[in-house]
């Protein structure tokens, strides 16, 4: 048997639109199994024969063909940030069994700087407390920044946010400490305690510009920020 020489021209049989159109007409459910040929297909005039008689069917399978090309765009957009919206949750969802397994205020300051970043895909993650008038020694521990106080309400911009998104703003070392100088997008959430504790702030903090940005859904960050608030509870009281 003759051996077919690598790199040898392949030969595609010569199909004509009389071949086509036989085939079409054995297989009428083509474009039931692939409607985006529909798409490709330039449908015919009534009037095409016709002097300066303009024939608004083809008019309006145009628009009907841009409209399904939206829908489908709008579509494939909702399944991309749904899936995206489910990876979240799971990511924020480990986040969360990271804080709970610490058993103290050092080892829950750890597993926010160590656990949280690869977690949540972020590079710096945080707690800071402000600087009360009763000294706390529990919360002179590493991995915890101290912040002058008021500075929580300054960063929420106001007592009643609970909070904030930043786009494009360098990282605030008073929040992030040695690691401040590879932010440029960060998260800035809340921690209110209770009890003895002052208040406080969960950051995270990312590289990469517009990571986090005003408009963006807070409700896994807030989540996870109410988490760290019962394990701090735990240990100052």
């Amino acid at each position: 048997m003759a051996r077919k020489h690598d790199g040898a021209a392949v030969v595609h049989p010569t199909v004509d639109e009389a071949q086509v159109v036989a085939w079409l007409r054995g297989h009428p459910d083509m474009l039931i199994r692939h409607p985006e040929l529909a798409l490709a297909l330039s449908p015919p005039s009534r009037f095409a024969d016709a002097e300066g008689v303009v024939d608004m069917q083809v008019f309006m399978i145009e628009r009907l063909q841009e409209e399904l090309d939206r829908v489908k765009g709008a579509a494939e957009h909702l399944i991309h940030t749904s899936r995206s919206n489910m990876s979240t949750q799971n990511r924020t969802h480990q986040a969360v069994l990271a804080l709970l397994t610490a058993e103290t205020l050092g080892q829950l300051a750890q597993a926010v700087a160590d656990d949280l970043p690869p977690l949540l895909d972020v590079d710096v993650a945080a707690l800071a407390f402000e600087e009360s008038a009763v000294a706390l020694p529990v919360l002179a521990v590493a991995g915890i920044e101290r912040i002058p106080a008021g500075m929580v309400a300054r960063v929420m911009g106001g007592d009643d946010r609970d909070c904030a998104l930043f786009e494009e703003l360098p990282g605030d070392p008073l929040l992030f400490g040695d690691g401040a100088g590879l932010v440029t997008s960060s998260a800035v959430v809340r921690l209110s305690a209770g009890g003895q504790c002052p208040a406080g702030l969960l950051s995270l903090g990312s590289r990469h510009s517009r990571t986090f940005h005003p408009g963006q859904g807070t409700d896994l960050i807030a989540f996870l920020a109410r988490v760290a608030e019962t394990c701090i509870r735990r240990f100052v009281g």
